[in-house]
């Protein structure tokens, strides 16, 4: 009888010791079947007030968590891959990812960002990846515009994405192949209403103040994420600051005499030299854009992740997590960016080395920063005005929305200073 209390004992103690502790998140290739809504259960534990944990480099950069029945049932729900660790299994990764040898980092995770969207109120004859994926991640969000932008209230959030916009005032430049229209007719109309609504005589000069609204937030400590043409769009706003660079048909007036030769390349957050594309009839803001001059046949189209040091350079390692480090490309009006334009101090995470264009980039702007991301859907490759929403459900392990995803948990991470 003693004996058998203590063998009781013992396997009591044992269990104790072996007891699951943590929960892992993998994201490599072949362990997570739904890396999308991984990121979700992410942002839900940290919104639930958990300690969470972002492991770069390890197993594609799978996440930590504590190990709780409503964090597993909820990767149940939503079909996320999870494992189950005990303290020593946990201890035994910590201390490889700590290893010097290794090109890992263990970064904390801190709090729930709050994310505000920036896209137009009413529906538009396209869809945005980034309100998708946030969808389909279940991570919640607030669409803002113009209104909420020019009355200060950035200040209530810490990530902010930038739908397709065109922040000149030549309304996406879809003047050549859709003024006729109905619903560039009705768009063009709304958005001289709401000009004219917050006190502004012109949409351009409208859209430049709200540019600038958006730069106050990312120098402030504000994360900034764009696509496609609301990336080069913001810079050339930013750079035409006072200069009229419309024609007649977006704002009444011819526009002013060399005007490029006005435009302050220093206001822009990542781009330098860049010449205006003058024409209304043109689908194009400048030769920043690398759409019209790429050489590379649809199958043939990837670009490749850059790497960096995870304990030395955390932050573009956080951008680049992914299971793979070789993207398929994707277009857009702004599809990637010509390198040669592209500011000294801001890095390429992304490139296209043959066809020297650049993909993915960051940068720093006052105390916050930014990043741009060319292209308009990761996983339609030639996305068209009209063309049906893309369905993630197909796609739940897209190594293209993961790049997106990566900036929406990036404001959660405790901060450390960039080394190089």
């Amino acid at each position: 009888m003693v004996f058998r209390k203590i063998a009781l004992l013992i396997i009591v103690l044992i269990s104790f010791s072996v007891k699951a502790s943590f929960i892992l998140l993998p994201m490599d290739e072949n362990s997570q079947q739904n890396h999308l809504k991984a990121y979700g259960i992410t942002y839900w534990c940290l919104d639930k007030k958990y300690k969470a944990s972002w492991l770069l480099n390890y197993r594609g950069g799978s996440f930590l968590l504590p190990d709780a029945t409503e964090i597993r049932k909820e990767c149940q729900i939503r079909g996320v891959s999870f494992e189950i660790l005990s303290d020593n299994e946990e201890q035994a990764i910590l201390n490889e990812i700590a290893s010097p040898s290794q090109n890992m980092e263990n970064v904390i995770l801190e709090k729930a960002p709050k994310i505000a969207v920036y896209t137009p109120k009413g529906k538009q004859p396209w869809d945005d990846a980034v309100t998708l994926v946030l969808t389909y991640a279940e991570i919640p969000f607030t669409a803002i515009y113009d209104e909420e932008v020019l009355s200060d209230q950035l200040v209530l959030y810490d990530w902010l994405h930038l739908h397709h916009e065109d922040f000149t005032g030549q309304y996406g430049k879809f003047y050549g192949s859709y003024r006729n229209v109905p619903w560039y007719i009705e768009q063009k109309k709304d958005a001289e209403i709401l000009a004219a609504k917050l006190g502004y005589a012109k949409v351009s000069q409208e859209k430049g103040a709200v540019a600038k609204k958006i730069r106050d937030f990312v120098i402030g400590g504000g994360f900034m994420f764009a696509m496609c043409s609301a990336t080069d769009s913001f810079d050339i706003a930013l750079s035409a600051d006072g200069v009229d660079i419309c024609e007649s048909m977006f704002d009444g007036d011819p526009s002013e005499a060399n005007y490029q030769s006005k435009l302050n390349y220093n206001n822009s957050f990542a781009f330098k030299d860049f010449v205006l594309e003058r024409s209304p009839e043109k689908y194009e803001f400048s030769d920043i854009d690398m759409t019209e001059k790429r050489i590379i046949p649809m199958e043939k189209d990837y670009f490749t992740l850059m790497e960096f040091s995870a304990k030395w350079d955390p932050i573009p390692s956080m951008l680049c997590q992914n299971h793979t480090q070789l993207v398929k490309g994707f277009m857009g009006q702004t599809t990637a960016f010509d390198s040669k334009l592209i500011k000294s101090n801001v890095l390429i995470l992304g490139t296209c080395e043959l066809n020297g264009e650049a993909r993915y980039i960051h940068g720093q702007k006052g105390k916050g920063m930014f990043s741009f991301y060319g292209g308009h859907d990761p996983e339609d490759y030639q996305h068209k005005v009209g063309d049906p929403p893309t369905v993630l459900d197909l796609h739940p392990n897209s190594p293209g929305y993961r790049l997106i995803l990566n900036n929406v948990l990036f404001p959660a991470a405790r901060k450390k200073k960039q080394k190089t």
